[in-house]
């Protein structure tokens, strides 16, 4: 019985959700709003921005601190919401189009657009430190437990939270590391924590969910950069040998290093593959969502509310089934990246070899 009646919710809400959806892009239609645009939606979606939308109503957005630096050398701290709608504040304003569309530009006294130095708080920074404060917290509050009850088991979330320390710390860093794994535990379950809380904080529509930010080349990319400095700065002798001098016939060293040539490449094809990985994938699972829900909005606008309707019942439940695959990446890949590392720092830990 209580199957049946969870069914029929869960119908119900698909229905009125679609309900709303389509009679939303109807109403767009028939008052004359401009043509659907799905490729500047997705990507104003996946992109950065300097305020964080409201859901359901985009063209308010929550302002955030804009920092920049003039090209007269000066200073300008100011909010966001006063470049927004075209507005023009000090000389500053958001570009509309070309290369820098989307970004903060000053205008010169002879009408030409310079990008100044730019250190404003945007939504991925805000996010950032949101993300970082929540891992913050979850470890401190696990700390606080231990200290107050001794090693008595947490239940409830804190349970929760030792469970994933365990399986990562006791299954996978220790395996592959041994010895050495106290050494490096706390950076690779720090990466771990953060980088889900980053995964799990996109899928959340509302603030201070939304910011696609390991959906951010930039963000993989320095995620990545600390692995590769701490494989870099632990690399053993031994490690450092077998790739300008690895153990392979002399012809494949001289007169030309071709092993050593493509051992030394591999140094920065591991970080590469880190920053790709986790990029594609976030990025791929937020743009299929986007378009699913698009579809609503373009079959409306091509075939009537009817067709609308129908298309919203089937593409809302593709995207809540899209949500749900998107929570279990989200530790996939926060899971993935740790055991890279994990990997990629262990080779790095290779004593000489003894006969």
């Amino acid at each position: 019985m209580n199957k049946w009646i969870t069914t029929i919710v869960a119908v119900l809400i698909l229905g009125f959700m679609a309900l709303g959806y389509a009679d939303a892009a109807h109403h767009s239609e028939l008052h004359g709003q401009s043509e659907l645009n799905p490729k500047e939606i997705i990507f104003d979606h996946l992109g950065d921005a300097y305020g964080w939308e409201l859901p359901f109503n985009h063209s308010t957005r929550i302002p955030l601190p804009v920092i920049v630096r003039s090209h007269d050398g000066s200073w300008h701290v100011f909010s966001s919401s006063r470049v927004t709608q075209g507005a023009n504040y000090d000389g500053f304003e958001l570009a509309t189009e070309g290369d820098l569309s989307g970004k903060l530009v000053e205008r010169l006294p002879d009408g030409t657009l310079s990008r100044p130095l730019d250190m404003s708080v945007t939504k991925n920074v805000a996010a950032i430190f949101i993300a970082a404060l929540l891992v913050l917290w979850m470890v401190m509050s696990l700390r606080a437990w231990y200290k107050h009850n001794g090693m008595k088991a947490p239940r409830g979330g804190k349970g929760f939270i030792e469970l994933i320390v365990e399986f990562v710390y006791h299954d996978t860093i220790r395996p592959v590391m041994g010895k050495a794994a106290p050494k490096y535990a706390s950076y690779l379950l720090t990466a771990f924590f953060f980088i889900l809380t980053l995964n799990l904080l996109g899928l959340i529509v509302v603030f201070p969910g939304g910011a696609n930010v390991t959906g951010n080349l930039a963000v993989t990319m320095v995620l990545a950069l600390c692995t590769f400095v701490i494989t870099c700065f632990s690399g053993t002798r031994e490690y450092w040998k077998e790739i300008f001098w690895p153990e392979v016939p002399m012809a494949l060293k001289c007169p030309v290093p071709l092993m050593p040539l493509i051992e030394f490449l591999g140094i920065f094809t591991k970080p590469l593959a880190l920053m790709i990985r986790l990029f594609a994938n976030m990025m791929s699972g937020h743009m299929v969502v986007i378009v699913l829900v698009l579809f609503i909005f373009i079959f409306t606008g091509k075939f009537g509310l009817g067709v609308g309707i129908g298309t919203s019942v089937l593409s809302m439940a593709f995207t809540l089934f899209m949500l749900l695959l998107d929570t279990l990446v989200s530790f996939i890949q926060a899971y993935v990246f740790t055991l890279l590392s994990t990997i990629f720092i262990s080779m790095a830990l290779v004593e000489e070899h003894h006969a």
